[in-house]
């Protein structure tokens, strides 16, 4: 089952952010005891300062201020920002009527350009959303250049108005797409200042190396000084004066040039005391590769909590705890800090994986097979740097082309999500999840909650996000190995040639398989093929066994040069009459001018070298087998067309009513205050709101009261509370002419059902029946579902899910993904279903996700799509109290925000 970690849930704990700089800020909400604090920050703070501020100099307004928003408790929000020992800096809002307020900064002169101001609005918006406000207002001077610059650039649409020297400025707290790529491009810079002394030190530090060969110490110190560390690095014993020929000192504050990284291998029990110690001499990040922590249970997870305090107050970036160390490969810094026994060659792929063990696999095998990394780290447990920071840090790496992460728990994953977005338009993101166990599915009580598993959300993210999702490891560097050259497929259509029809027919069938096209070629093209000696030529090309070298350099040329291709996969068989190197020679004198992506496949000699040089420098990957040639290259291409697609909008919505729906909701919590499922009528009232065509339904409680509401041809279904299936206990019957058969089904029915209660509905139009659903997950949010209908829901398994936002994009490759869209697009002649129809329900089902936090569960099954339009028929809606989120998209670090 997929694991996933709990949000940090301590009661005004505040969140740990990155400085411009890098360096570690508190953001919190305020306290009466922080009364000082703030007195003394007014002292701190510059005549200058306090005018643009107050528009005049007043040290005492400044104190009434601070003043007013620690003791006072009225209608108003307030932040401070912690740096160091001391507080320096306070933002605040005033409400001045419903969803809007006026907002207000101070900071410290000495903080200035680390960008805590940006830190402090950031925070501030996300809290006033929180707390429905849509709009902040600031009145500031217009020589009051640095708070316009941090207002202005903050990435959240505003409205600016200018009048007698004063600027006021409207902004709006809602996370547009152009906030959060804002959002994210201040991060990514501080991030990158926050990693660089653990990813690219001068000085490195190996706490507890010991003397001994075959120690964890010893040999991550062994690795560094053989891998060719470009900087100065140290031994840290107190029983010895070196360690493998490297000085050794007593301590880290013995050491007598400043740390940049320490790498720390002693018992778990000592840990903290050498972390304080880091902290106090000005390290900036440390490796801990100690084991013992939160794996281990309560204790250990406390520990660790510890472990991340001490961290955060000395700004100090920590991988690990139980972790294998991290690489780079860079020439410029050649650092090997892990105790594992593969020496990474450099490469373009970057790898996190949470398991040492994992990592290691990476490593060899990308080793093994030539590919090569820029980077990579053992993230461990995760304490503080995570998935999502190596992502940022890696986004613009000139030296990485391809990502991989080995992940077995999500803290953020809509953050993840959303990174992924943006980064993806540039670097592809390859991923193992461990955990893919359907152990957690839960019996639901809807079609929707029955089907989500922890899989299912991970799936959606990664469909929305361009992430490819690999099986293993070995299919995830195999797939690095075609990412990693350049350029791109164009389409889906492959040529498959080469001198051995077998295992091009293996390729062929793979291809297909797997959803790329084999063309067949043109008669001019055959010709060229058959000129120089092809046995077949439409597709896969077979030269035959006795293809030279030169034949093979021909008939490629032919193929690359056709426009009738997109991509290539090359079959060699190696035998005594054939030359390897000679092969090669000739497929890399084909390929030196392609502008195509191509993958060979060669048989028979384990002497094969793992790629073909090109002489413009790229390297062509050969496989051993064909079939994991073609599904690297399936992945390359599904890649491309992601990356191609345009990232669609989120559709504005007509005949929706908020106000509306926010009234059903509250008028059934004051009914029911711990929540549960809504009566059809409840139901059908909240998708109206939504803006959902609903067949009208009507509850009876007799057969007198049912043939009395009744309008021919009619539906009868139970009203039983508990019954989900209704058509499994005989609940259900459609096409009632007349009172008669009304009557009969109504004995029928109440009697399977053992209630009087039931529903008398109007026929829907016919049509295709369609699932729409959603359910919301803790972490993930909420969750939609698409899928076939009615009592082929559960029997055919045809779902698509997506979160949120959605896309009409998103949507559109939804529906389009699943089994039965030819039958709605008009199958064999058929009249063709309303797909706008369709589309408009499902964001309008995501719409209501959105604005009914308490939705846990919707199913409309069926949804009948017809020509006409698309007609809701049966709706469950189930409703929660709601808890207050966390701001997932905020900049939080690692134990704030996962």
């Amino acid at each position: 089952m997929t694991a996933i970690e709990q949000p940090d849930a301590r009661p005004g704990a505040g969140w740990d952010v990155l400085a411009a700089d890098g360096s570690v800020v508190r953001i919190r909400p305020v306290r009466e005891d922080d009364e000082q604090a703030l007195e003394a920050m007014n002292q701190r703070v510059s005549d200058e300062s306090i005018y643009l501020r107050f528009f005049g100099i007043s040290r005492h307004m400044a104190d009434e201020y601070t003043h007013h928003l620690a003791a006072d408790h009225g209608d108003h929000v307030a932040l401070v920002a912690e740096y160091g020992d001391d507080v320096v800096g306070i933002a605040s809002y005033e409400t001045l009527r419903a969803g809007e307020a006026e907002m207000a900064f101070l900071l410290q002169d000495s903080v200035h350009g680390r960008g805590i101001g940006t830190l402090l609005l950031e925070q501030l918006a996300a809290t006033a959303r929180e707390n429905g406000i849509e709009r902040l207002r600031a009145d500031t001077l217009g020589e009051n250049a640095k708070m316009l610059r941090v207002l202005v650039d903050s990435g959240f649409e505003q409205v600016r108005k200018l009048g007698g020297g004063v600027v006021e400025l409207v902004l709006d707290t809602a996370y547009h797409p152009m906030t959060l790529e804002k959002m994210a491009n201040r991060e990514r810079a501080a991030e990158n200042r926050s990693l660089q002394r653990l990813f690219s030190p001068r000085t490195v530090a190996v706490i507890g190396a010991g003397r001994r060969p075959g120690g964890i110490g010893h040999e991550l110190l062994h690795n560094i000084v053989r891998g060719g560390f470009t900087g100065s690095v140290y031994a840290v014993n107190p029983h010895a004066a070196e360690v493998a020929d490297v000085p050794a000192y007593p301590s880290i504050s013995a050491v007598p040039s400043a740390v940049d990284l320490a790498v720390i291998a002693v018992p778990a029990e000592q840990v903290l005391d050498v972390l304080t110690e880091c902290g106090k001499c000005g390290v900036g990040g440390a490796v801990v590769l100690t084991s013992g922590f939160s794996e281990l249970g309560a204790t250990g997870r406390e520990l660790q909590r510890e472990l991340l305090e001490i961290a955060r107050r000395h700004s100090i970036r920590l991988i690990g705890p139980n972790c294998l160390g991290l690489v780079n490969t860079s020439p410029d810094v050649r650092l090997n800090a892990t105790f594992a026994e593969v020496s990474p060659t450099p490469g373009a792929l970057a790898i996190a994986a949470q398991s040492g063990a994992v990592g290691i696999a990476v490593l060899e095998h990308a080793g093994r097979t030539g590919l090569g990394i820029s980077e990579f780290v053992s993230l461990g447990n995760k304490v503080d740097v995570s998935g999502n920071d190596v992502l940022l840090h890696w986004w613009d790496d000139p030296r990485t082309a391809v990502i991989g992460l080995y992940l077995e728990s999500f803290g953020n994953p809509r953050k993840f999500g959303g990174l992924a977005r943006m980064i993806g338009r540039t670097k592809p993101i390859l991923v193992v999840k461990g955990g893919r166990s359907t152990g957690g599915r839960r019996a639901g009580a809807s079609h929707t909650a029955a089907a989500a598993t922890p899989e299912t959300a991970v799936d959606a993210l990664f469909a929305q996000s361009g992430v490819l999702r690999m099986d293993t490891v070995e299919e995830l560097v195999e797939t690095a190995r075609v990412l990693a050259v350049p350029p791109l497929p164009r389409g889906r259509r492959v040529a498959v040639v080469g001198n051995a029809g077998g295992a091009g027919i293996l390729a062929a069938d793979a291809a297909a398989r797997l959803g790329l096209e084999l063309p067949e070629l043109s008669t001019a093209v055959q010709e060229q093929l058959a000129a120089v000696g092809a046995v077949g030529t439409a597709n896969p090309v077979d030269l035959g066994a006795a293809a030279s070298p030169s034949s093979l350099q021909q008939a490629l040329r032919a193929l690359l040069g056709s426009g009738e291709i997109d991509c290539m996969v090359v079959n060699y068989a190696v035998t005594r009459a054939g030359n390897v190197d000679e092969i090669y020679e000739a497929i890399a004198a084909a390929g030196a001018a392609a502008e195509l992506p191509i993958v060979v496949n060669c048989v028979g000699s384990v002497h094969a070298a793992p790629e073909i040089a090109l002489a413009d420098g790229r390297r062509l990957p050969v496989f051993p087998f064909p079939e994991s040639a073609v599904r690297a290259l399936a992945h390359a291409v599904r890649y491309a067309e992601w990356r191609a697609r345009p990232q669609g909008v989120v559709p504005e919505l007509a005949r929706v009513d908020a106000a509306g729906a926010r009234g059903v909701v509250e008028r059934f919590f004051r009914r029911s205050p711990e929540g549960g499922w809504l009566d059809p009528l409840q139901a059908s009232q909240l998708l109206r709101r939504a803006g959902v065509s609903v067949i009208p339904v009507v509850t009876a409680a007799s057969r007198a009261e049912a043939i009395a509401a009744a309008g021919y041809p009619v539906v009868l279904k139970t009203a039983a509370p508990g019954v989900l299936h209704k058509t499994d206990i005989g609940g259900v019957r459609v096409g009632l002419a007349n009172a008669i058969e009304l009557g009969k089904a109504y004995e029928e029915i109440t009697s399977a059902a053992g209630d009087p209660r039931v529903l008398v509905q109007a026929m829907a139009p016919k049509g295709t029946e369609l699932a729409i659903g959603v359910v919301r997950d803790r972490l993930f949010g909420p969750l939609l579902m698409a899928g076939s209908g009615g009592v082929l829901t559960d029997v055919l398994a045809d779902r698509q899910w997506r979160g949120l936002p959605l896309t009409d994009l998103d949507a559109l490759d939804m529906l389009h993904s699943l089994r039965c869209a030819p039958v709605l697009a008009g199958y064999r002649g058929a009249q063709a279903a309303d797909q706008e129809a369709v589309l408009s329900v499902i964001h309008r089902i995501a719409w209501l996700a959105t604005v009914v936090p308490e939705l846990a569960e919707l199913d409309i099954n069926p949804l009948v799509a017809a020509p006409s339009g698309a007609f809701a028929v049966d709706v469950r809606i189930r409703l929660t109290p709601s808890a207050p989120e966390p701001d997932w998209y905020g900049r939080h670090l690692r134990g704030d925000d996962s």
